[in-house]
């Protein structure tokens, strides 16, 4: 409400507005007036006042047809009418308030009472606008509310949709407040493993599309529980081969038992799947190489396009030890047979050559779990 409030004064007798408005401009109170029920009609849309003193018996419009209109307006906010009328009959002031009218006031009034009745009726306009005002401010609270809560729905439906192209671990940093500074470039020391099929080639050169499809569904499908099951991080996707790191982006203190543990239950999970595959001449086998040592690690690619990385000797020798891996066999290098003494049973092998290496490297196989 404005400051002074102002005050409509509509009365088709000159002398009455004029004593009106004086009055009510002794109090502080701002005043224009209209002196018949068109008029008024006007200046309540024009000048939206903040209290109409509204005769009754006036030409062209009376006053109770003038407070039928104006409540029954709902582009105009919240106007309170006190009518001023010389009928003090009880019919009549029934038929004012169900007309709309907020007070009634009877002429000839009373200085006191004309103030008395205007003061309480700008504090229940006051009051009115108040809650107006807090009803909107909560609509605005609601509005922006409902947008943040789209807001975050969408993003976790981006998350939910990112978890299906990247590992748990790499998402968690992605979308964590430290993401980026974990997925710069760093070194340490990793368990990698890497597997693929025996024969896939071969295989992928006669089977159909669809057949070569299905057999990749049903052997991520197999391996991909166990990889999230013992908290590996799948680094990539290499068409029937996979990478998996151990002890980065989030680190573990056992990743050498880690991998291998994964290792055997993949081991395990595959021979099964395999003799299903052979049951429908596919002749597949699966091998897998596992090495420990330092990587260098972090985001690589371009705008639009990244993955996660591990870059290094031990990443190369994981892969060649998958190459040499027979069907069914795990190849581990002599630092992970060294780590998972204690929980596996690991046979040492003759050192070999293998391809990017200096001399012969030493390697085991390892034949089964202790428990």
């Amino acid at each position: 409400m404005r400051d002074p409030s102002l005050i409509l004064v509509v009365d088709d007798n000159l002398d009455n507005r004029e004593i009106l408005e004086a009055r009510l401009g002794s109090q502080g109170y701002a005043t224009v007036s209209a002196v018949d029920g068109e008029e008024a009609m006007r200046a309540a849309r024009e000048h939206l006042p903040d209290l109409i003193l509204l005769d009754v018996m006036m030409p062209k419009l009376d006053g109770l047809e003038v407070c039928r209109r104006l409540k029954a307006d709902a582009s105009l906010p919240f106007m309170p009418i006190i009518l001023v009328t010389a009928k003090v009959g009880l019919e009549d002031v029934v038929q004012g308030l169900e007309a709309g009218a907020d007070e009634y006031l009877t002429k000839p009034f009373d200085h006191a009472a004309l103030v008395a009745r205007v003061r309480s009726i700008l504090r229940t306009k006051a009051l009115h606008d108040e809650v107006q005002a807090q009803a909107a401010e909560l609509a605005t609270w609601n509005r922006t509310l409902e947008q943040r809560v789209a807001e975050q729905v969408n993003e976790i439906e981006r998350i939910g949709r990112l978890r299906r192209f990247l590992s748990p671990q790499v998402t968690a940093l992605i979308t964590a407040d430290e993401g980026e500074r974990l997925l710069e470039s760093h070194r340490r020391e990793v368990t990698v493993v890497f597997c693929d099929l025996r024969g896939f080639t071969a295989f992928a050169e006669r089977a159909s599309p669809e057949e070569v499809m299905h057999v990749l569904h049903d052997y991520h499908a197999v391996l991909g529980p166990l990889i999230h099951r013992f908290e590996g991080t799948l680094e990539r996707f290499l068409g029937d081969g996979l990478m998996v790191l151990f002890n980065d982006p989030v680190t573990c203190p056992d990743p050498a038992e880690r991998a291998v543990r994964m290792a055997v239950a993949m081991r395990d999970a595959i021979e099964r799947l395999t003799a299903a595959w052979r049951e429908r001449g596919f002749a597949l086998g699966f091998g897998i190489g596992i090495a420990q040592g330092e990587a260098t690690l972090g985001r690589i690619g371009f705008e639009g396009r990244y993955d996660y990385a591990a870059i290094g000797r031990v990443s190369n020798l994981s892969a060649r030890l998958c190459a040499e891996a027979a069907d069914q066999q795990i190849l581990v290098s002599q630092p992970v047979a060294e780590a998972v003494a204690h929980i596996a049973i690991a046979q040492p092998l003759v050192p070999i050559l293998l391809k990017g290496f200096a001399g012969a490297v030493p390697l085991c196989t390892i034949a089964a779990l202790k428990d």
